[in-house]
């Protein structure tokens, strides 16, 4: 069904209706359900700290010994985060959030290679999306910090690194 479809047969339906199959919708599918707690309680904090504890488990994990070291999953809240509309300032920060995290864990750690290149695609969202989001003037100190590192700590790919980066200069 395309959205004209959907549209035209919404607009026939009376009003008690409509919020029955809202209703239904709700406590059918965990999805639509989180999107409206989110819309109507926004507790952004929270979500904004469960992110960061799970980054962080991933490099320096509680329960187990070896650590994953995935990228996925701080990717994974950021796409869900921009999808519910958390606000950008607060994505940003998870994204500048999992660079840090994952510079602690490489100067600690020997990685693999494909840790960098996953590290850039990283650096490469988050300035982009800053820069797109107005939020330069908020984070610039932290992604010049987060450059700094990769070059003290010799970081594979130091030039897209530094390619990056001049999108904000």
């Amino acid at each position: 069904m395309g959205k004209r479809a959907l549209q035209k047969y919404l607009t026939g339906l009376k009003k008690k209706e409509l919020e029955v199959q809202i209703l239904d919708l709700y406590l059918r599918f965990p999805l639509v359900k989180e999107y409206y707690d989110f819309v109507f309680n926004p507790k952004e904090g929270k979500l904004v700290q469960e992110a960061k504890t799970k980054i962080s488990n991933e490099y320096y994990p509680l329960k187990r010994k070896k650590p994953k070291a995935r990228r996925s999953v701080a990717q994974k809240y950021i796409k869900h985060y921009i999808k519910l509309g958390v606000d950008p300032h607060l994505i940003a920060d998870v994204m500048l959030y999992n660079l840090e995290i994952g510079q602690s864990f490489s100067q600690d750690k020997n990685v693999p290679d494909a840790f960098y290149k996953s590290m850039l695609n990283s650096f490469n969202e988050a300035v982009h999306f800053i820069s797109v989001n107005g939020l330069l003037h908020d984070f610039k100190d932290r992604i010049i910090k987060i450059y700094q590192n990769t070059q003290d700590q010799e970081w594979l790919h130091g030039e897209e690194f530094s390619r990056v980066l001049d999108i904000i200069d």
